[in-house]
């Protein structure tokens, strides 16, 4: 028995036709679905209340980034690793310099841009000393001593030469250790992204052949 394979133009035609096809699929797929992810993290990062600013470090990107491949991939991060990170796993935060972590009150204000005070930083702007307050219950405290509050309710050094409105104002709060709520869930969404794609291949597929 003899048997002979032709390969007609025709049918090399319609295979590099599926391979396009697939090309496209796959391309597209993966860029909705890291769209989709990048969305959702956005979203979670929104309603936590964690802000829009925080919510727009969340970037997309597919690869490659022109063209289309069977091996399409699609990165999904934030550009501000850390800060997401740490809402994302509700760490035990611990002072690196000292026994307490100093956590600034209402009336410390804020640093430069909006930044928090720490206290070195707090006795150089105000130029007022701080004062150590141990408390057995609750957080110990860092205190201004002839201080008074200004409109915005900030503690600033008082010219008063009689003393008048002149408060002890606490600045610091201290504690030896902080944990931060568990405030999203990222790998919730991920997973769901994950589990999408073939889906998606599949009804991109579809189309790219109608087309």
């Amino acid at each position: 028995m003899k048997l002979k394979l032709d390969i007609t133009p025709d049918l090399v035609a319609a295979m590099a036709a599926e391979v396009k096809a697939g090309e496209k699929a796959v391309t597209a797929a993966m860029r909705e679905a890291g769209t989709g992810l990048k969305t959702a993290w956005r979203g979670q990062i929104t309603g936590a209340g964690l802000g829009r600013r925080l919510s727009n470090s969340i970037r997309s990107q597919t690869y490659p980034k022109a063209g289309e491949s069977l091996n399409a991939a699609a990165l999904v991060w934030s550009k501000a690793p850390v800060i997401v990170g740490a809402h994302d796993t509700g760490p035990l935060i611990r002072s690196k310099d000292g026994f307490w972590l100093a956590i600034p009150t209402e009336a410390a204000g804020r640093g430069l841009r909006g930044a928090k005070l720490t206290p070195g930083e707090w006795e150089r702007r105000r130029g007022l000393r701080l004062r150590f307050v141990y408390r057995r219950r609750g957080p110990s405290l860092l205190v201004a001593d002839r201080a008074r509050f200004n409109k915005r309710g900030q503690a600033v050094a008082s010219r008063s030469k009689t003393g008048r409105n002149q408060v002890t104002a606490p600045i610091f709060l201290l504690v030896p250790q902080v944990k931060l709520p568990k405030r999203l869930d990222l790998d919730r969404d991920a997973e769901r992204a994950h589990d999408s794609v073939p889906g998606l291949i599949v009804a991109n597929w579809v189309e790219a052949r109608i087309r």
